[in-house]
C-alpha cells in the first residue's frame, strides 16, 4: 500500500520529500515518539548487549524504534524493542525480505509492527538504495543513536544525514581503538554519550522512569565483589561510568566498591 497522500511531517527534514512511500503494517506507530538506531553489521558483544537493553527499555516506555532491518545492530534493535514496537525501513520492495537471514524477523514486523520503503514491490536492493533507506531511517527518528561504527562504514552516511537535519546524535561510550567513528563524534562534540540507559530513556519517555532503584541495585551488586565479566554483562554502561568516577575499582579481575 502507498502513503503518497498521507503527509508525514518528520520527512520534511529530508533533502527531497519522498514521491512515494510504501507500507505494510501498523501506521499508528508513526504517531509515537520515535528513536532511530543504527550501527555495525558485525558489532561487539558490548554493543550488542547495550543495543538490546536500550531498545527494550525504550519500547517498555512506549517509544518506537526505527531501524533498517539489516544484520547486526539493526536486527538487535528491532528484536530488543519487540516486533510490535518497531519500524523497519527497507532498501528494496516490501515483498522482498532483505537480507534473507532476517526474513522471519521482517515477516513478524510486517504482521505486528511496520515496514516502510520508498521502492515498489519487486525492486531489489542496490548500493544507492541503501543510502536512500538510511536517510529515511534518520528522518523518522526524533534523534539518532549510533551504537557502534567505524570510519568509512555505512553508518557514516546516516551520521551525515543526521548532521544535515540538525538531529541530535547519541552514541555508546567505547574504549580507545573501538568504534572509531563514534569516538570521533564524541571528541568533536557532534554527539553525546549514553552513560546511563535509564536516564536516556527518561529524556524521551512520557512516563517516569525509576532510575533510583536501578542505581541502588548496581551499588548493592558491586558490594558483592563480582568478577569484572559478571559486572560488565549485567551493567555494561554503569560499570564504565562507575570506574571513571571512582565509585568502584577493579583489582585482580574483581569489582571492589568504594561506596
Amino acid at each position: 500500500m502507498s502513503l503518497v497522500q498521507e503527509h508525514i511531517f518528520e520527512l520534511e527534514a529530508m533533502k527531497s520529500y519522498p514521491k512515494e512511500l510504501f507500507f505494510s503494517g501498523n501506521l499508528e506507530l508513526l504517531k509515537k515518539t520515535k528513536i532511530s538506531i543504527v550501527g555495525s553489521r558485525k558489532p561487539s558483544a558490548y554493543s550488542r548487549s547495550l543495543t538490546h537493553q536500550l531498545s527494550s527499555a525504550l519500547s517498555k516506555n512506549d517509544i518506537c524504534i526505527i531501524s533498517g532491518g539489516a544484520m547486526g545492530i539493526d536486527a538487535i534493535a528491532h528484536k530488543g524493542a519487540g516486533v510490535s514496537s518497531t519500524v523497519s525501513v527497507l532498501p528494496c520492495g516490501i515483498n522482498i525480505k532483505y537480507p534473507a537471514i532476517n526474513k522471519n524477523l521482517l515477516n513478524d514486523i510486517e504482521k505486528e509492527g511496520l515496514l516502510l520503503s520508498q521502492f515498489k514491490d519487486d525492486f531489489r536492493a542496490t548500493p544507492w538504495s541503501f543510502v536512500v533507506r538510511n536517510e529515511l531511517v534518520v528522518a523518522l527518528g526524533d534523534v539518532l543513536v549510533v551504537a557502534e561504527a567505524e570510519l568509512n562504514s555505512g553508518s557514516m552516511r546516516s551520521i551525515e544525514f543526521a548532521l544535515k537535519m540538525n538531529k541530535e546524535i547519541y552514541v555508546f561510550a567505547h574504549r580507545v581503538g573501538q568504534s572509531c567513528a563514534t569516538n570521533a563524534l564524541l571528541q568533536s562534540g557532534k554527539a553525546k554519550a549514553i552513560y546511563d540507559i535509564d536516564e536516556f530513556v527518561a529524556k524521551f519517555s512520557k512516563t517516569q522512569v525509576d532510575v533510583l532503584n536501578v542505581v541502588d541495585d548496581f551499588t548493592d551488586f558491586c558490594k558483592t565483589n563480582p568478577t569484572y565479566d559478571e559486572a560488565l554483562k549485567k551493567y555494561p554502561t554503569k560499570i564504565f561510568e562507575a570506574e571513571l568516577s571512582g565509585e568502584i575499582i577493579i583489582e585482580n579481575g574483581r569489582v571492589l566498591s568504594n561506596l
